[in-house]
């Protein structure tokens, strides 16, 4: 379910306090997210086929017997993968994009901060920078992702 907008709540539990007015808790209204039917309606298997994905896929040595043999599928179904895909798309867009800012602030500071004295810290540095702005790269391409698959169809 995908957050549409605001709705003010009434807290009856509330009342002020010697350090301040206090924080009102935002509820949302909330609205089905069915993934596969947006798939299915955006033609993702069609357009998969027209790009030839598969081919290529295959030509780098990825094939579906590859993968059948390495057990991918059945390793998702483990670790419930489908579910966790099915509850991600309930997330709100913007709250990803929103996690997506600090992991790249914490990017800069890591280039700012840590000192570039010798090669082991400027190495860590790299790595850990690079790290942080691949997490906020995907958090934000996800937050584009999901909007696509969450906006109404007309």
């Amino acid at each position: 379910m995908a957050a549409i907008g605001a709705v003010n709540k009434y807290d009856p539990e509330w009342k002020k306090e010697w350090f301040g007015a206090g924080i009102f808790l935002e509820g949302s209204e909330e609205v089905e997210v069915d993934v596969f039917r947006k798939a299915e309606k955006r033609k993702l298997l069609s357009n998969v086929e027209k790009a030839g994905i598969l081919s290529k896929a295959q030509g780098l040595g990825v094939t579906l017997s590859s993968i059948e043999k390495l057990g991918v599928l059945s390793k998702a179904e483990e670790f419930g993968l489908l579910s966790l895909l099915d509850k991600s798309a309930s997330l709100s867009p913007s709250a990803l994009a929103s996690a997506a800012l600090p992991l790249f602030v914490a990017a800069i500071a890591a280039v700012v901060l840590v000192p570039d004295d010798s090669f082991p810290l400027v190495i860590a540095q790299a790595a850990f920078s690079a790290s942080l702005l691949l997490a906020s790269a995907s958090f934000f391409l996800a937050s584009l992702l999901l909007d696509a698959l969450q906006e109404e169809a007309d």
